[in-house]
């Protein structure tokens, strides 16, 4: 039972870093920048299972692109003389599918930890009896 809370645990981290990154990359989805600069770089985790029983970790993070989407925004503050500005190259869709997914992940990994600790203290009152 040791090992599946262990295990959950992980699995937890996992999908709260998923989660900060996912909502970090909708908060900055429309953040201009100027043609000069560099876009808003998506942010992926990259995760690896562990050895035998000991759960998945974080192992870094990948980015997107930096060239972002050129579009014309002549309003915009940071608008180059032509118009144009760097926009991120984020798919909202695919962002909120993520959302989705890593949410419903950490809520199993919450539900495994929550059925695994009230097992144990069942198992602790049996042996108490």
């Amino acid at each position: 039972m040791a090992d599946a809370i262990g295990i959950a645990g992980t699995g937890l981290t996992v999908h709260r870093k998923w989660l900060d990154a996912i909502s970090d990359n909708i908060a900055n989805i429309n953040t201009a920048e100027p043609m000069s600069g560099s876009a808003f770089q998506a942010r992926y985790v990259a995760v690896q299972a562990g050895a035998g029983t000991s759960g998945v970790y974080v192992t870094g993070a990948a980015y997107g692109s930096a060239e972002g989407r050129v579009t014309y925004d002549p309003e915009n503050p940071v608008a180059d003389a032509e118009g144009y500005v760097r926009m991120p190259d984020i798919d909202l869709g695919s962002q909120m599918g993520a959302l989705i997914m890593a949410q419903r992940g950490y809520q199993a990994n919450a539900a495994v930890v929550d059925r695994a600790q009230d097992a144990y203290e069942a198992a602790l009152k049996i042996g108490a009896s």
